[in-house]
């Protein structure tokens, strides 16, 4: 078993989840971090066993090793691109974290770093890995579902903006689209056969900005954090789209950090000819048997568990660096995932559909 050596840059709330599915694997020693605090990174790498001299703060110091296959990009999304590149530069086979880039141009040229290196560049689709997913792809691929030519992505917060740099468009590129969206567009576009997109109409709203904490009787307040740590709250609170594909389906798109509506929702549905599927979030099936419209749900539960999640992700990374496997969230995805996040937002500016390119 080829033993792989990882490096992860930037060491917040996500690298936890990158480097527990790191120290799962037998053959993978993770053997430097580097964070622009790095103070926060000396104490990440003391929690997890990385040796105190393989600290840095300097992504660009740090990839001067030899000794380093692969990279975990977990920084906020602004520093994607250029940790991304340098990394891919420096010889090294890189997993970034979702969203891919700021823009298309940014992750076209990530793209591009990738192949004038040979390296692979996966992208952090982690609803790819689920069991959810996979349960889905069963019926699909078993022809349960049929052509699937509607689909609809829900992703509402009611009062859930995490804070800190992802409520500032310098950092984060966006609100709620381009951080809560990015899942459940790629995955129901991945669930769909990855169709090419074509064209789009979207809007985003700035309505009700940097709300305070609220009250919930009786309970935990509901909280939004964007307003303090020295980051400005600039991003769009909701927003929502119609994406249109070259075989003809649709994807509608809703997403919020913050809404008025009853709870938090989020779902994936899909309409086919067969059937349709919805993860809402345990799966049910709605077709016809029999000469009836009938409900059908799989034995046992079939929601998203988080159990094993990223460390799947991690596993299939890693067995693309040692073994050469065929990436399943591979660069391009996530090109095409910035293409759809930049004409969403455009349209919302111009008011416009939005046609896509090649």
């Amino acid at each position: 078993m080829k033993q792989v050596n990882v490096a992860i840059i930037g060491t917040g709330g996500i690298a936890g989840a990158h480097i527990g599915g790191y120290k799962a694997l037998p053959n993978v020693k993770v053997v430097a971090v580097c964070d622009i605090d790095v103070e926060k990174a000396k104490a990440y790498a003391e929690k997890h066993g990385v040796p105190a001299d393989s600290v840095y703060a300097d992504y660009n110091e740090m990839l001067k090793r030899d000794d380093i296959d692969a990279v975990s990009v977990c920084t906020w999304n602004a520093a994607h691109a250029p940790a991304t590149i340098a990394a891919l530069d420096a010889g090294k086979h890189v997993i970034c974290e979702k969203p891919m880039a700021m823009n298309t141009a940014e992750a076209l040229a990530m793209e591009e770093a990738a192949k004038r290196n040979n390296r692979i560049l996966m992208i952090g689709f982690v609803r790819r890995y689920g069991n959810d997913c996979k349960i889905v792809r069963d019926f699909i691929e078993a022809d349960a579902i049929g052509d699937i030519y509607y689909a609809k992505a829900t992703y509402l917060r009611r009062h859930g903006c995490p804070g800190r740099w992802f409520g500032d468009v310098r950092y984060s590129g966006g609100g709620p689209l381009i951080d809560l969206g990015v899942h459940v567009i790629d995955l129901s576009r991945y669930l769909m056969g990855c169709p090419k997109p074509v064209s789009v109409y979207g809007v985003t709203f700035h309505k009700l900005g940097n709300r305070p904490e609220l009250k919930v009787a009786g309970g935990n307040p509901w909280k939004s954090t964007s307003k303090d740590s020295g980051f400005e709250f600039s991003v769009e609170d909701m927003a929502s789209a119609m994406i249109r594909f070259d075989n003809g389906a649709v994807l509608q798109v809703e997403c919020s950090f913050d809404a008025n509506i009853e709870q938090d929702v989020g779902n994936v549905e899909l309409l086919g000819t067969k059937a349709g599927v919805k993860i809402s979030p345990e799966i049910e099936l709605f077709t016809e048997m029999a000469g009836y419209m009938v409900n059908v749900k799989p034995a046992g539960s079939s929601k998203l568990s988080f159990d094993g999640l990223f460390e799947s992700e991690i596993a299939h990374f890693v067995d693309c660096v040692a073994n050469g496997t065929q990436c399943v969230s591979p660069a391009h995805d996530g090109v095409i995932l910035m293409q759809i996040l930049d004409a969403i937002y455009e349209s919302g500016r111009t008011g416009h559909e939005v046609l896509i390119g090649d």
